[in-house]
């Protein structure tokens, strides 16, 4: 008996079927499935999908752009070199005055970009409808009146304090408030700025008045930071006046850099108020109404109401610091970033820019 069943596990037929078994298993493993068989796998329905550039390559190739930025030039004369300006706004609150002034400046419109950034605020939203209404009739007018490009961003970031004057300008909110600023220039910056761009001017929405000619006359000084002086009109018993507005363009002080190495680390020096007196000299102080609007002078802290920025800063690495960077932050912070990359910034005490009053 032994012997038989021996004979049987070693039949020759008995492995010739075990081996078949096992190819016809192998064969069925390695196919691939059916078209039948896919058909039971749950997709997305195809029309409530999103594509994506991944899921739905272009049927034809985007071009290759080759940019030598060796040729791009930011010069004393940017009419007759046709340098690019992108004029860069954050926009809390939309002011027609902004809007009139920023369409009465006299630089071609093919050679000026427009970027904006938006809280979100309901002012915010009120200011982007604004905005978008004005930008249709301009940009659906006659070709030569269009602006090259124009690009409207809405912060990803709450606004940490609230926008009246007063909110504002309260010392105990500065340093979140001009955080947040920060945080929303460098995002509209570097969103924004291409490879054609040779200048980039920072006018704030609430600058109301300022010379046609501004950007040129910046410009005519070749400089790589420039800042005009920021004044404010207002009335007084009936009569039109005005006074200094902004005062965060300033040379520094020994007193201001005294009080800086005894400060913490994520502290900050502040303009313009009395409970930190730093005793720099403020631009918005230097006026001389009988001297020429063109005169220079060398800045450590720059304001940001008309700020005018050779691109290639911005591509070295200048930004608006939203952490406290030598006791400065913001527009402060970014002159003090300048001049650490090895630029000067400057300021004209007698050339004047208007702020909103509100």
């Amino acid at each position: 008996m032994g012997a038989s069943r021996s004979l049987q596990r070693s039949s020759p037929m008995r492995l010739l079927i075990a081996l078949l078994g096992l190819l016809l298993f192998l064969w069925w493993m390695i196919q691939p499935p059916s078209s039948s068989a896919s058909l039971n796998i749950n997709l997305p329905d195809a029309s409530s999908a999103t594509p994506t550039a991944a899921m739905h390559p272009p049927k034809k190739a985007p071009p290759i752009t080759h940019v030598t930025m060796n040729n791009l030039t930011a010069t004393a004369n940017p009419l007759r070199n046709q340098e690019r300006l992108l004029i860069l706004t954050p926009l809390a609150r939309f002011y027609d005055e902004y809007w009139q002034n920023l369409l009465k400046l006299d630089y071609p419109r093919h050679l000026i970009e427009l970027g904006f950034i938006t809280p979100k605020t309901h002012s915010g939203h009120l200011a982007t409808a604004k905005l978008q209404e004005a930008l249709r009739r301009v940009q659906n007018g006659s070709k030569k009146h269009r602006f090259a490009k124009v690009t409207i961003l809405r912060q990803d970031f709450d606004t940490p304090v609230g926008q009246t004057e007063r909110e504002r300008h309260a010392l105990k909110a500065q340093k979140e408030r001009r955080a947040s600023m920060a945080r929303a220039r460098n995002s509209l910056v570097f969103t924004t700025l291409n490879p054609g761009i040779s200048w980039v001017l920072w006018l704030d929405s609430d600058i109301v008045e300022t010379p046609p000619t501004l950007f040129q006359d910046l410009a005519l000084h070749d400089k790589p930071v420039i800042v005009p002086n920021c004044f404010q009109r207002y009335k007084d018993n009936g009569v039109w006046k005005e006074r200094p507005y902004d005062f965060n363009s300033w040379q520094d002080s020994e007193t201001a850099l005294n009080l800086g190495k005894t400060m913490k680390e994520d502290e900050i020096l502040l303009e313009g108020y009395a409970e930190m007196p730093t005793y720099r000299a403020l631009m918005a102080y230097q006026r001389d109404e009988k001297a020429d609007k063109h005169t220079e002078m060398l800045l450590d802290g720059v304001g940001g109401t008309a700020l005018l920025v050779k691109a290639e800063i911005h591509r070295d690495g200048a930004m608006f610091p939203t952490f406290p960077f030598y006791h400065l932050i913001e527009t402060e912070g970014f002159a003090k970033m300048v001049r650490r990359l090895g630029h000067q910034p400057y300021g004209l005490p007698n050339y004047l820019v208007y702020h909103y009053n509100e």
